[in-house]
């Protein structure tokens, strides 16, 4: 089933209105149906990588009444929700938002069952902070969403819900980041979000950055009006309208309250204390700022602490709690969370898991207990701070910027904000992966990575302040190795020597791991680690010193590296042209040398100033480029992709059929398919197979979250995501042979994944992991239509002597029923069998052989199931009906094991050795049993047997359940039952073959000798029944069939 979201995202896309081309570039036109059929593809998922290490949360509330019950807003990764106080997290929005920025969530007093979620975070960052869209509500505790309005008004950092009537709401806009809009202030809603009316308007550059109400008297309300907005350069928080306001009738009219307050007011936070409502508090960002106090409900307000560190960075902080107990203690947050138990006056540090601080829920019933949001998640505490959840079960990271080695497994790079960097494994020889198998790689939350992935020993990372570090895998000594070093906080860029962005790109070359381009306002390069630096380019920005001055105003500067501007922001170098580089800066411009930076070309694509965020050289043709332009910084969220085939003498717009307001940050070409791009936007993953000309949705299972970056790595596709870390596209092959005509076929097999024979796992955590990709084989197919229930879909593998190692049905079988019947309720028996679903498909064969011939009434612990396949060659089969297709595959050995292929042959006998010897011990077992049920039968039914008859049929049967008692364990009924009483001949059969399985090749001498014993033991037992047949069995049968009894010898 397609999900609303999607469906209005294909909308979007095949409705868009046309943008006008410029004039020096040329459109694609678009139509629908020239885009390919969703169902090939469309059941393709995505594989989330880690890291559970929580990013940005600046929203959160608990539930009166349930201390285990918690949600959680996140910068970019949308709403989650606890049930146990912190230990895990689940997400509960991703089947409905269309964005993952939360700003607000706020619980119905009176129901906790209606919740609201304003999206957009407030904390408006020039990086990773993403637009909001609107209100949401559930009336289910979040099963459940609806959009209910404000869709086009931005950033929502509060809500607040009537104490008694659900219905009743308040909503705190505070409007568009990066240009005014009208839709700023306060909404009301009385009809639970049919309708809103905007109750409080200052002007277009004013928004609402805080909302309060009196709990006793929901018509008393308080609003923070915060007069802002950004820039790339600047970012302005204060200004004519900002300040605080009151109403005493529900929001329909509003008093602004100035006595003792400060004239020029920036942003404000503002609570009230529900034990005496009388008492407000507000953090104030002023000249005179701090904390204020007002003990008569608003009408004055007096300052009780201006310390610096309340009130610091005040556009990204700014907020304040007051214990609802306690009207004299509080806590303010900012990169720490301060609290005060003198009514403001002094205040000491409560330790967190995380700084910088956001918002803060405290139970009404139990002020230790509380719930943070900082920018390393969400946290609760049960002792008031003395000890916090983890935010290490929390999967919301942000990232830049991605890049991967070239080892076995490769690993994932990339800088997580509010964080460090990280290098994660693209998977393990384990069960999955988790933070032991990560670690920081220099650099700092902004990074740009490099390094020879042949050999990432040496590993170049940047961060904010223009730092450039030189991480030594091997002996994790990290050395800063800036070009000019220079503290940067608080000083003009222009005053710089060398301008650096806050993302400030590095790349090692392709063509000498020894040569590493480092970009600020020009290319640097070095050839000895960084200890010299040679400038190989003039200045390739824009260069305007009037955009490189104070970075914020007119109450707090923000001179901390992010607003620097005129600086380059991406270098792509060419994988066959030495000395070949292109470069992108913030500002638009775009440059090329093609000779190692002895000559420099301006070849801007995109006249209006914007960011060149990814340039792609094609790896198909010279000369080839494409480049994602993002305008956001500037009020244009319009989705720009410029393609040239001549470098850069001309180019043209690529973009059209993405969403109007689905900016572009990434665009790859597949190294494989040439023309098929992916597009990596602020809406998500889109996918091109015409070379841009059409363009569709390629989200599939991603949640609702902005691409940053992503790179086609052999055949997987690796993501980067701005709030929910790192995923990779597993075996991007399928999408490489799609085509139009695919669609009228009745079956298509895509080419299948080849299996990994791997060994041994890793050991057991109790912390959150990342899942592994398959383990076994993966065959992709198309069925045009479903199948009726009497069709069977089919998959027979054969190996490379074509000889059929297993048949897989879609239809039960009578082995599943029988291993079904004989399941341990600990190890409960689960089958999978091939989809017979319209559209795309995917089966994951575990790489074993037939199963063991089960009989009923056995518990064999280790299971039914066949060992394992070899590694090598094989074919899949997969037939419907008439029709059939027949694609290769290999298995693959794990590339730890060490064997030739005679040391492989030898496993292999050896495991069909124990398969033939069990399927052998079942057959004559299940003989032996219809034997004795005839025999019992014959007892049972003819009464007036001679005496030894009589006798002749209890000793047979006797020594039946003997010889039984050999081969099988009789009174295991239970895992359990495993060390009560002895094992016996099948299951040391089946541990010698699972021994051999995972043990892998060379076989051990004593697993050899192991299985002579075994089957030297198997001939003794089973001549013992023959003998017991011939001596015992036979003479008794010719005597029964005399008297006319039934003949024994069935079998």
């Amino acid at each position: 089933m397609v999900s609303q979201r999607l469906v209005s995202r294909k909308m979007v896309a095949a409705f868009a209105i046309c943008v006008s081309a410029l004039s020096s570039f040329s459109h694609s036109a678009f139509a629908l149906e020239d885009t390919v059929n969703p169902e090939l593809f469309d059941k393709m998922e995505y594989r989330f990588i880690g890291p559970y290490r929580g990013g940005r949360s600046v929203a959160v509330t608990g539930v009166e009444g349930n201390t285990n019950l918690y949600f959680m807003g996140t910068a970019g990764g949308g709403v989650w929700k606890t049930e146990n106080a912190g230990l895990s997290w689940k997400a509960i929005s991703d089947k409905t938002f269309t964005v993952g920025s939360i700003g607000s969530i706020a619980v119905a007093p009176s129901d906790p069952n209606v919740i609201y979620v304003g999206t957009g975070e407030g904390p408006i960052r020039g990086v990773t902070t993403s637009h909001g869209k609107g209100i949401y509500k559930s009336t289910d505790g979040g099963e459940t969403w609806k959009l209910v309005g404000l869709d086009k008004r931005g950033q929502i950092p509060k809500i607040r819900v009537h104490p008694t009537n659900p219905d009743i709401a308040w909503a705190a806009v505070q409007g568009n980041i990066w240009g005014p809009n009208e839709e700023r202030g306060i909404f009301k809603t009385v009809d639970g979000g049919k309708t809103w009316q905007h109750v409080l308007k200052v002007n277009a550059d004013t928004g609402a950055a805080d909302l309060a109400i009196d709990p006793t008297n929901p018509r008393i309300l308080y609003a923070s009006m915060w007069h802002h907005g950004r820039t790339p350069w600047f970012i302005k928080s204060g200004g004519e309208g900002g300040g605080l306001y009151k109403s005493t009738d529900g929001g329909e009219n509003w008093d602004k309250l100035e006595k003792g307050l400060p004239t020029l007011i920036g942003k404000v936070g503002v609570d009230i204390s529900a034990s005496n409502p009388k008492r407000l508090y507000a953090i104030v960002e002023a000249e005179e700022g701090g904390v204020y106090r007002s003990d008569d409900a608003g009408k004055s307000w007096s300052l009780m602490n201006g310390d610096n560190i309340l009130k610091a960075r005040a556009w990204y902080y700014n907020h304040i709690k007051v214990d609802p107990n306690d009207e004299n203690t509080l806590y303010v947050m900012n990169v720490q969370l301060h609290k005060s138990i003198d009514g403001g006056k002094t205040f000491e540090t409560v330790s967190l898991p995380h700084g910088d601080t956001h918002d803060m829920w405290i139970n009404p019933e139990n002020s230790l207990n509380m719930i943070n949001a900082n920018d390393g998640g969400a946290t609760v505490t049960f002792d008031g701070g003395e000890s916090w959840s983890s935010i290490y079960n929390q999967p919301t990271a942000q990232f830049y910027r991605v890049i991967t080695d070239n080892l076995n497994p490769y690993y994932v790079y990339g800088g997580q904000q509010d964080n460090s960097t990280m290098a994660t494994p693209s998977e393990t020889w384990g069960d999955g992966m988790g933070i032991e198998d990560q670690f920081a790689v220099g650099g700092g939350e902004s990074a740009h990575i490099a390094f020879n992935p042949d050999d990432p020993t040496l590993i170049y990372a940047t961060t904010i302040n223009g730092t450039l570090t030189e991480y030594n895998r091997e002996t994790g000594l990290t050395r800063p190795i800036m070009p000019y070093p220079e503290y940067v906080f608080g000083r003009n860029a222009r005053d710089q020597k060398y301008r650096t962005n806050w993302n400030a790109p590095v790349i090692v070359s392709k063509h000498d791991p020894d040569t590493v381009y480092y970009g600020t306002q020009m290319i640097l390069k070095t050839t000895d680690r960084g200890v010299n630096w040679q400038e190989i380019s003039p200045d390739l920005t824009r260069n305007e010193p009037e955009k490189q001055g104070l970075n914020g105003g007119p109450i707090t500067n923000e001179q901390a590296g992010a607003e620097y501007y005129n600086t380059v922001f991406y270098i792509a170098e060419s994988a066959v042209n030495k000395g070949e580089l292109w470069v992108g800066a913030d500002d638009g411009k775009l440059h090329i040398t093609r000779d190692e930076g002895k000559n420099w070309k301006d070849i801007t694509p995109h006249k209006k100033e914007a960011q060149v965020n990814a340039i792609e050289l094609s790896p198909h043709a010279q000369g080839r480029a494409y480049v994602a332009v993002a305008g956001y910084k500037l009020n244009d969220y319009t989705p720009y992709i410029y393609k040239t085939d001549n470098y850069g003498k001309r180019w043209k717009r690529i973009d059209e059929g993405l969403p109007e307001d689905a900016f572009v940050r990434v665009v790859r070409e597949d190294t494989e398919r040439e023309g098929m791009l992916f597009a990596g936007t602020e809406s998500g993953m889109f996918i091109s197979f015409d070379d841009g000309k059409h363009w569709q949705e390629l989200d599939l299972n991603l949640p609702p979250v902005a691409i940053t970056d992503m790179q086609v790595k052999g055949d997987d596709l690796v993501v980067a995501t701005q709030g929910r870390g790192f995923w990779i596209l597993d075996d991007i092959s399928p999408l490489r042979e799609v085509h139009k005509s695919l669609d009228g076929e009745a079956l298509f097999q895509f080419e299948p994944v080849d299996g990994i024979r791997l060994l041994s796992g890793g050991g057991m955590t109790d912390q959150p992991q990342a899942k592994n990709p398959p383990r076994g084989a993966t065959f992709r197919y198309y069925l045009k239509d479903a199948l009726e229930e009497e069709q069977t879909l089919r998959i027979d593998i054969f190996n490379a002597d074509n000889e059929l190692v297993r048949t897989l049905s879609s239809a039960p079988n009578a082995f599943e029923k029988c291993a079904k019947g004989n399941e341990d309720v600990r190890s409960p028996v689960k089958f999978k069998h091939p989809s017979t679903k319209a559209g795309y498909n995917e089966f994951v064969w575990d790489l074993r052989r037939e199963p063991l011939n089960c009989i009923d009434n056995v518990k064999l612990f280790g299971g039914w199931n066949g060992a394992r396949v070899m590694p090598g060659d094989y074919k899949a089969k997969i037939t419907v009906g008439e029709q059939s297709q027949t694609r290769a595959f290999k298995v693959l050995p794990d590339p730890r094991e060490e064997a030739d292929k005679a040391q492989l042959q030898v496993v292999e006998k050896s495991i069909q050795a124990t398969e033939a010897l069990l399927n052998d011990l079942f057959a004559h077992l299940q003989k032996a049993r219809d034997v004795r049920a005839q025999l019992n039968g014959v007892s049972g039914d003819n009464v007036m047997l001679a005496s030894d008859v009589s006798a002749s049929i209890e000793r047979i049967v006797s020594a039946i359940d003997d010889w039984e008692a050999l081969v099988i364990q009789p009174k295991h009924q239970t895992f359990e039952d495993d060390i009560n009483w002895p094992n016996m001949l099948d299951r040391q059969v089946r541990f010698l073959m699972d021994n051999f399985d995972r043990t892998g090749a060379p076989a051990q001498a004593g697993a050899l000798k192991r299985l002579e014993d075994l089957e030297a033991k198997w001939q003794q037992y089973k001549v013992q029944l023959e003998t017991l047949f011939g001596e015992e069995v036979k003479p008794l049968n010719e005597k029964l069939s005399k008297q006319g009894a039934f003949d024994l010898e069935r079998l």
